[in-house]
């Protein structure tokens, strides 16, 4: 694979080890972060620090972000001197945060005006497969760039597919984070039934996750809660904004997800009790408080 010249918006818990991924294959990094600080790493293996996402942008070929929020994308992307008003043109914007379908074809059209391509990108995987290069990623956009991109996808990730054309990516994340939403609540009900049974929930997993029950998060997410490790590895903060996201899209649509407003509903009670910041397994605790 041929280097390039690779623009980083947002190094926080996932986006740092991805960063680190594309400057070891041998890319040069330009990197902007709202917090420096957690850009050093990263600086001091030899990327190059820029004072703005749009400073970082107008020095790439690629330009890939993964931020916090929608408002942090549209930011980001249409904010002055922001990424569109930079980019290089024929630079592939590559946006990689979980985010709104409906806001990644607001980018990909104003992409196209400009002499950009763009692709929603979002991953699964968290920070252990952020890591490991190991993550999911889920993209959307036109075939000629998802190609162009592909490469830098393959230093990421193991599972990379191209679901359809702007806002696909999204859409396939949001299915995703259905899906979690309900095994999240799954792993946490088993637990707790097991430790009123008087059973050894580690031991439980042990069980029931070679079997049919078996999960990424009950093998990963699990004997963290157990441990009492809440730290993040996806934040309890952004997992509630891409509920609330697939809930709006949901409606558009006329789909009713029952599971996904009872996770929703579990998880605003975690927000409240002031764990917004802890990973999504704290969800164990708040059982563990109510049973």
């Amino acid at each position: 694979m041929s280097p390039h010249s690779i623009a980083f918006i947002g190094t926080g818990v996932m986006g740092r080890s991805m960063a680190g991924h594309l400057l070891k294959a041998g890319h040069t990094l330009h990197v902007y972060n709202r917090t420096k600080a957690r850009a050093q790493a990263l600086l001091d293996a030899g990327a190059h620090w820029h004072d703005t996402a749009g400073a970082a942008a107008a020095a790439a070929d690629f330009v890939i972000t993964i931020v916090g929020f929608p408002a942090d994308v549209e930011e980001t992307y249409f904010g002055a001197g922001g990424v569109l008003a930079r980019a290089k043109r024929g630079a592939v914007l590559i946006d990689m945060t979980t985010s709104s379908p409906l806001l990644a074809q607001k980018i990909a059209a104003a992409a196209t005006v400009k002499g950009l391509a763009a692709l929603d990108a979002p991953v699964s995987g968290g920070d252990i497969g952020a890591r490991e290069a190991r993550l999911v990623i889920m993209a959307g956009g036109d075939a000629a760039a998802f190609a162009r991109a592909k490469p830098l996808f393959e230093v990421l990730g193991k599972n990379i597919a191209l679901l359809g054309g702007p806002g696909a990516g999204q859409h396939c994340k949001m299915a995703n984070q259905i899906s979690i939403a309900s095994i999240m609540m799954s792993w946490c009900e088993a637990l707790t039934y097991a430790k009123k049974a008087g059973l050894d929930p580690a031991r439980v997993i042990e069980s029931i996750g070679g079997g049919a029950a078996a999960s990424w998060s009950l093998s990963n997410l699990a004997p963290r809660a157990l441990k009492g490790d809440y730290a993040p590895g996806f934040y309890v903060k952004h997992f509630l904004k891409d509920m609330r996201i697939a809930l709006e899209s949901a409606e558009a649509m006329q789909v009713d997800l029952p599971g996904l407003v009872q996770a929703k509903k579990l998880y605003d009670e975690v927000a409240r009790r002031g764990w917004e910041d802890c990973g999504t397994q704290v969800l164990f605790k708040l059982y563990q408080a109510q049973s």
